[in-house]
This record gives structure tokens, C-alpha cells and sequence, in this order.
């Protein structure tokens, strides 16, 4: 099997809308693995199969938001700020706004990403493409293999498929708001976060766009913290990560 892949397709990408940390004993999202099969069968899965749960999850997501259409004031400022990047680096992505006034955004291995109203209405553009920049850099890095791995070994995503079964399960609605909630949302480590606002950082100047704006969306996050802004359950905290990052526009 093609590791690569594998780790591309099992990155289940928070990045920023990180929430606070959660607890994987008890849950019970119906089929991928029966007891006792073992890591090595639960890395067996296809990436076909990996994929198809999350298009699975995107197209309940997308069902359960309100999505701004192309014509409306946020889908044509999403429409322009991501203009080119429907590919980058290999990677075939897809953007959506979500209307809401959460200060959040998510992304999933299988390319989607999603910004919610909430924060492109605080974001200038240039900080709102730090934000995708660093969810690419989640999915780029892989981040969410060692958090789909704990599933595993603690059963929490027992048997959602038997590990032989060629094709992916249909999972329920009920299964796949756990899944989005317990693993796409689930907080990164700080090493995690550190190496998505590195690949930021190089998202925002390979592309030329403005790299201050890494600094001063994370200081605006710091600022609302009175507000209710779900990234600010990340650790590192974003005063602690807009230092690093300013750190290395002075480098």
C-alpha cells in the first residue's frame, strides 16, 4: 500500500477551529475494525475507503450549514481570495463559507476546506489566506494519523467496516456527526500547530501575499478571546503563536 497516500487521506485536518480536548473511551461510531484486529489491520483500510468517509462527513457537514452561494457577499470574497488554489502543491481543494458568526474554519484530507462567516467578518483578506494556508499545512503534514491510530486502538471506531470489506460503509447521520465532532475537530498538539503556521508562513510567501498577516490574525484571535472564538482552545495559545511567528518575519 502507497504510505503516502495513506497518511494524506487518514489527515483529518482541524487545524484552526481546534476545540477543546476530547476523551475517546466509550465512543461508539458503529464499524471499522472488530476487536482485537490489530494497528497493522486498522492501516490495511484503503485510502479508497478513508476517502469515501470523508466525503461522506463533507456532504453531511455541508447539508447541516447554511452554505453561502456565489453570489452572495461571502462567496464572492471566498471566490476571489482562493482564485488559483484549487489545486496547490498536489492537493485538490475545495472551499466553502458556512454562514455563521462562529470564529472558525476546518479542513479534511480529501481537500475540503471551510470558513465560516463569523471569521472572514473579523479576518482582513490577507489573514483570512494565513487560514488557509494553515489548514493546507495540516493536511500536507499529516497531522491527524497518530489521533485516527488512538481511535483505533481504543476501539473507538470499532467496527464501522470489517478491515476486509472492499467497499467503505454508508456510516448514519448520528455516526458521522461523532466522527466530525470526536476526530475533525479534535485539538492538535503544539507541535502540530507550530508546523502548520510554518507551512503558512511558506504558503504566504511563495504566494506573495502579505506574511505579517500570520502575526496579526493570531493577535486579533488573542484579542477575542471574550468572544467565544473556538480556536483559542488550541495550544500553543494564539498570543504564544503569533510571537513565534513574528519571530520569523524579523529572522
Amino acid at each position: 500500500m502507497n504510505r503516502r497516500n495513506f497518511i494524506l487521506f487518514s489527515a483529518l485536518a482541524a487545524g484552526l477551529s481546534s476545540v477543546a480536548p476530547v476523551a475517546w473511551g466509550g465512543l461508539d461510531f458503529g464499524k471499522i475494525m472488530d476487536a482485537g484486529k490489530s494497528l497493522a489491520d486498522a492501516e490495511a483500510i484503503s485510502d479508497e475507503d478513508l476517502k469515501s468517509y470523508f466525503d461522506q462527513m463533507t456532504a453531511h457537514e455541508d447539508a447541516q450549514n447554511k452554505v453561502a452561494g456565489p453570489t452572495t457577499p461571502h462567496g464572492k470574497r471566498l471566490a476571489k481570495l482562493t482564485s488559483g488554489l484549487s489545486n496547490y502543491n498536489g492537493l485538490d481543494l475545495n472551499f466553502k463559507v458556512y454562514q455563521t458568526p462562529d470564529i472558525n474554519a476546518f479542513a479534511m484530507a480529501n481537500g475540503t476546506i471551510r470558513l465560516y462567516s463569523g471569521l472572514m467578518d473579523e479576518f482582513t483578506d490577507d489573514e483570512i489566506r494565513y487560514v488557509v494556508g494553515h489548514e493546507i499545512g495540516h493536511i500536507q503534514s499529516g497531522h491527524t494519523k497518530a489521533r485516527i491510530q488512538m481511535a483505533m486502538r481504543t476501539s473507538a471506531l470499532k467496527n464501522v467496516v470489517s478491515a476486509t470489506d472492499s467497499k467503505a460503509a454508508k456510516l448514519a447521520d448520528s455516526q458521522l456527526g461523532d466522527l466530525f465532532e470526536k476526530v475533525i475537530l479534535a485539538q492538535h498538539s503544539q507541535s502540530n500547530e507550530r508546523e502548520a503556521d510554518d507551512r503558512a508562513m511558506s504558503f504566504m510567501k511563495t504566494l506573495k501575499y502579505n506574511p505579517q498577516a500570520c502575526v496579526t490574525a493570531l493577535n486579533k484571535l488573542d484579542k477575542l478571546g471574550g468572544g467565544g472564538a473556538s480556536w483559542l482552545s488550541t495550544h500553543p495559545s494564539p498570543k504564544e503563536r503569533a510571537a513565534r511567528m513574528q519571530s520569523q518575519l524579523a529572522a
